[in-house]
């Protein structure tokens, strides 16, 4: 057998880089030469744990793929050797790719089972950055938590957390012409990056009074004489602290909607008796039911913004470095393992 690398858990607070037999595709299956994976804050979180039961002990990392087709069965339509493509990992039929499933993205062959065009993979053009098509899987959690704010022409935006959700959101909100997308993060390089991929104006919660900028921004709408609010129409929480569900509650006009992707791992207090008179709208959204290749076309017409948002990248040679820059706060954005020539 043909023996490849793949990182997988092998214990609570523990990894390796094992060496494993090459999966050969059957008739319906396609084999992909990984070319980038993405690391999530969740992968640093089951290395944490030591895996996801089943396979607690022994789970495969790796979900946010891109790579070249080495193998395609023969019962597969629409796919060929070469070409380049991105990955469901919540389409694989013996679990999700990354994420307690048998099979893992970072890894130098992942085998795609039961592969179909356009529910399994997709297909994306070969001037796109294998490091950049890598980031189709996170920034479908990005879409998703848009179309759960049901974002409309009009509407003035707030985006809370400038990490690459946050940025993701706000790369799709400017292809979608809202009206305007503000950004709040504590971090200046954050902010300053969100200016450049597209942010109408970005706030230091740190230094300014959110409230007070952000009524500049988008008009003061009082719910009753002698209050002042933003007029700001959608709030999204892509950063998963208490104090942003704090900030909305003080700021959100009559018909305002919230949509929190963020995790939050410490529960949050909400007073919904003085929030009844807003009527907020709070949405959660968690994964991707239809936008993981809704997403594609976005990452293809801006692929040049989305780059922006990748901090670091690291040789699959330096995978133990790449796992502690990214799950060491504040020490990278967007970290991304590349394998061979990732260009």
């Amino acid at each position: 057998m043909v023996e490849m690398q793949s990182v997988v858990v092998t214990g609570p607070g523990a990894y390796e880089v094992q060496t494993i037999d090459r999966p050969t595709p059957g008739p319906r299956d396609v084999l992909v030469h990984v070319r980038a994976c993405g690391i999530c804050g969740s992968d640093g979180f089951y290395v944490s744990i030591g895996g996801i039961p089943p396979r607690q002990g022994a789970t495969p990392l790796g979900h946010e793929v891109a790579g070249e087709v080495a193998e395609v069965g023969s019962e597969v339509r629409g796919i060929a050797v070469g070409d380049h493509v991105v990955v469901n990992p919540m389409a694989a039929p013996t679990g999700i790719i990354g994420n307690g499933g048998a099979t893992g993205g970072l890894s130098e062959y992942l085998l795609i089972e039961e592969a179909v065009l356009g529910t399994s993979l997709a297909v994306v053009p070969p001037h796109i950055p294998f490091e950049v098509a890598a980031l189709n899987e996170p920034m479908a959690v990005a879409r998703h938590a848009v179309n759960r704010a049901d974002p409309r022409p009009q509407d003035r935006v707030v985006i809370f957390g400038a990490g690459p959700i946050g940025l993701g959101a706000l790369i799709d909100l400017t292809l979608r012409g809202v009206a305007s997308v503000v950004v709040v993060d504590v971090q200046p390089g954050r902010l300053q990056k969100a200016l450049e991929i597209g942010a109408d104006a970005v706030i230091d919660s740190s230094q300014e009074d959110v409230a007070a900028r952000l009524i500049e921004l988008h008009g003061d709408a009082p719910l009753r004489p002698g209050d002042s609010r933003p007029g700001s129409d959608v709030y999204i929480d892509a950063a998963g602290v208490g104090a942003v569900i704090e900030s909305v509650q003080r700021l959100a006009k009559r018909g305002a909607r919230l949509s929190i992707v963020a995790v939050h791992k410490r529960p949050v207090e909400v007073d919904f008796g003085a929030l009844l008179s807003t009527e907020l709208t709070i949405t959660m959204a968690m994964g991707y039911p239809t936008e993981i290749f809704e997403v594609t076309d976005d990452i293809v017409t801006a692929w040049e913004r989305y780059g922006r948002i990748i901090s670091d990248l690291v040789p699959f040679e330096r995978v133990a470095e790449a796992i502690a820059l990214a799950t060491t706060p504040g020490a990278a954005d967007k970290v991304v393992v590349t394998f061979g020539d990732a260009e």
